[in-house]
């Protein structure tokens, strides 16, 4: 492994992770600033080997010297320095070069200290020392992260340029928001059933009410139904199909309110199956008996049903009617997760800015690049409404006219790092470190020495004789997590 402060093991094996040879390396231009001699040297004489163009400062006030005539594409700057700091260093060259990245190093250990800087701005961290691979990787990233970042400019531009909602009040121009739109409008007004599939957050119960809107239904009632907030089967029942006691209506149905319109049972897969088969009976007949008195309604309702659950997995569990399924899914409609429609993240964004603006009644006007890029970065697990969720925030915790990457939340940056991966080991020795990476990269890899030691960026043989320390053979490396070193996830 070859290290920032000057020591080499296992060159080969280092260059073979490498993500870009040295003839495809991109001509970057890189700043390197560390007050230690040794790591400034090793670092600057290693990305000069891979291909980039290099110069180095010793602290921040000369670092700030060498971008008046030399304008790099990246800064790996210390964290600690005397007089001059990596962050204040890094507040007063994007004064000067406002897209720079900055990528900070940190002492091992200091993981928390590297978040909080890239909450302030920063593009990434490394820990020292610094491992060629694990830089190259950075470096690969921080790139990748530049042209998500000159992509939201254009995006932006586009947005300034148009409106972004349409008359329907839909927000995107995605092809996996349009094929679907056009499909909606092709069966709105059709009188089958629709069964809307999806991720959670991603627009399903909007997607019904297009549909509602769009059919020659529009004048009639819209009923929506929550199927999984209604409780035990007697009162599922009693609100899908009404209750009389006594003579006396106490809960009219559902189904009747929505007669001449439509009806959106959300979650329909948490109907119990008794109600599962009194409403696949509803949609063979168009008529049902309320409970309690055995009378007979006819009804002219459409049904749309939503589900983030796979059915198919749940008919096969015989949780969900498989009659019921096919009778729902007449057409089948499903909505995109944000993740393939990631152009549409900024005018979301902006959609939700404004009105969470308005309502808190502060004049913020928009997104930093940099946030910007970070959100288009981000994998969105909870789709439109963690994008929502996520603006309303920055938009409390905003002190400027502009959202920054200071005002999104945490997870959000360790997400787009994939950081919510990896272990947390608080006061591991290295050596116990190192035995855990090798024992669980020996375990992904089915106990291949050789691939591990690609992986890892070290020689076969040296894992061979970790492994004779450990007491371990490479098929027992299954075993990596049974030792003594304890990790949180």
């Amino acid at each position: 492994m070859f290290t920032a402060d000057g020591s080499s093991q296992d060159i080969q094996g280092a260059a073979e992770l490498a993500p870009t040879s040295r003839k495809e390396a991109p001509a970057v231009r890189v700043l390197v600033v560390d007050d230690e001699s040794s790591a400034r040297s090793a670092l600057s004489e290693l990305l000069r080997e891979e291909g980039y163009e290099v110069q180095s400062a010793a602290d921040g006030y000369k670092a700030l010297g060498r971008v008046d005539g030399w304008e790099p594409d990246v800064v790996i700057t210390d964290v600690k320095m005397p007089a001059l700091g990596g962050l204040e260093l890094m507040t007063k060259l994007r004064e000067r070069i406002p897209d720079i990245a900055v990528v900070v190093m940190t002492a091992y250990g200091s993981v928390e200290g590297a978040v909080e800087a890239m909450h302030l701005g920063a593009d990434d961290y490394l820990s020292k020392p610094v491992h060629l691979p694990q830089l190259l990787v950075v470096l690969r990233r921080v790139l990748a992260h530049r042209a998500l970042q000159q992509e939201a400019r254009s995006l932006r531009s586009a947005l300034a340029a148009r409106d972004d909602e349409d008359s329907s009040g839909v927000v995107g121009q995605a092809k996996a928001l349009r094929d679907l739109l056009d499909l909606a409008r092709q069966v709105a007004d059709s009188p089958v059933s629709v069964l809307i599939a999806g991720e959670s957050g991603t627009g399903k119960q909007f997607l019904a009410r297009l549909l509602h809107q769009w059919s020659g239904r529009r004048t009639g009632p819209l009923v929506t139904v929550k199927c999984g907030a209604i409780g035990d089967a007697v009162s599922c029942e009693r609100e899908l199909f009404g209750y009389k006691e006594g003579g006396t209506l106490l809960r009219e149905a559902r189904l009747k309110e929505a007669d001449g319109g439509t009806l959106v049972l959300l979650d329909v897969d948490e109907l119990p199956l008794n109600v599962q088969a009194r409403l696949l009976r509803f949609l063979q007949e168009h008529r049902f008996e309320r409970i309690g008195d055995g009378e007979v309604i006819g009804v002219d309702a459409r049904v749309v049903a939503s589900t983030s659950k796979d059915l198919e997995r749940a008919v096969k569990a015989g949780r969900f009617r498989e009659d019921l399924y096919y009778r729902l899914g007449v057409v089948s409609l499903r909505t995109p997760s944000l993740r393939e429609r990631r152009d549409d993240i900024p005018l979301l964004a902006m959609h939700f800015l404004r009105r969470s603006a308005a309502r808190a009644r502060k004049q913020v006007v928009g997104f930093s690049e940099r946030a910007l890029g970070v959100m288009l970065g981000g994998d969105w697990p909870g789709n439109i409404r963690q994008l929502e969720n996520c603006v309303e925030r920055a938009v409390v915790m905003c002190r400027g006219p502009e959202i920054e990457p200071r005002d999104l939340p945490r997870e959000l940056m360790a997400r787009m790092r994939g950081d919510d991966a990896a272990p947390v080991i608080p006061g591991a020795s290295l050596r116990e470190l190192e035995r855990y990476a090798i024992l669980r990269t020996l375990e992904h890899v089915g106990g291949s020495t050789s691939k591990a030691a690609k992986i890892l960026g070290i020689s076969p043989r040296k894992i061979q004789y970790r492994l004779n320390e450990y007491r371990v053979a490479p098929s027992g490396a299954a075993m990596a997590g049974s030792g003594d070193l304890e990790v949180e996830t």
